[in-house]
């Protein structure tokens, strides 16, 4: 974890992005932040919390959950590919998709928050200011399945040929200009689609407990030096605040405790 932040214009120059840039993940699990993939990059310095001794960061994950609940082929491919850019294998974690992320995110969105369970639904829809949050007619699940297909449509546009074959600096670089609104599309707000639904998910998918089926292993738990449910005793927080945990090198999910 003392690799330090490379420049993103570096990034594009290669084949591969940097392993470093994954470091934002682990400063997301202490500050959420809503940035464009390139400015999460330069905002990324260090994590919230000490690794414990010996914690095997990139531990293999548990064999992967079979198919998907909402997404189709074509969506679960490019969300993959969206998922591997992001998190892309390295020292740190495995891929994206081998960390459960894709599954995670599907998962919650064929469930009760993809259907709007808890959204007022009536109308009328005016629109709304950046912190009122979410301000659409279509449910998350859908808003989801539209972007998916607006990205797409973006990317088979702008490089001829699908997300998910794209040079990973030129995904890259394509989600850095969606995120930072600059791809458009006529019946959505990318930007929006980004900022309001894809990295909040993501970032639920890195930290949430395994039982979702994001975070297959504990991975980013070892990674940042999270002990799980332990944390949640009060003194403990207290007394090990800024140092290794002892029980972060086996974290322990809501699965162990059934």
């Amino acid at each position: 974890m003392s690799k330090e932040p490379q420049n993103h214009d570096q990034d594009h120059e290669s084949a591969q992005p940097a392993s470093s840039r994954r470091l934002f993940i682990a400063k997301a699990a202490g500050v959420a932040v809503l940035l464009p993939v390139s400015q999460i990059v330069r905002h990324a310095s260090a994590a919230p919390a000490v690794l414990a001794p010996g914690a095997a960061a990139n531990a293999a994950p548990a064999a992967p959950n079979a198919g998907y609940t909402l997404l189709g082929p074509e969506e679960a491919t490019f969300l993959e590919a969206v998922v591997d850019i992001m998190c892309p294998a390295d020292s740190l974690t495995p891929s994206g998709t081998d960390c459960g992320l894709a599954v995670y995110i599907d998962r919650q969105l064929a469930g009760d928050f993809g259907k709007g369970g808890r959204m007022y639904s009536q109308g009328p829809w005016i629109k709304g200011k950046p912190e009122q949050g979410y301000q659409l007619p279509m449910k998350p699940a859908e808003f989801f399945k539209a972007g998916i297909a607006a990205a797409r449509k973006a990317a088979q546009s702008r490089y001829g040929k699908s997300f998910d074959q794209l040079a990973p600096a030129d995904a890259d670089a394509f989600l850095s200009d969606l995120a930072g609104g600059k791809v458009v599309d006529e019946r959505l707000s990318l930007a929006d689609w980004f900022s309001q639904l894809l990295y909040p998910l993501f970032q639920q998918a890195c930290f949430a407990d395994p039982v979702y089926g994001g975070n297959r292993d504990k991975v980013f738990w070892k990674m940042i030096g999270y002990p799980g449910l332990p944390a949640f005793y009060a003194q403990d927080m207290v007394q090990y605040r800024g140092k290794p945990f002892p029980g972060a090198q086996t974290p322990k999910s809501i699965l162990d405790f059934s």
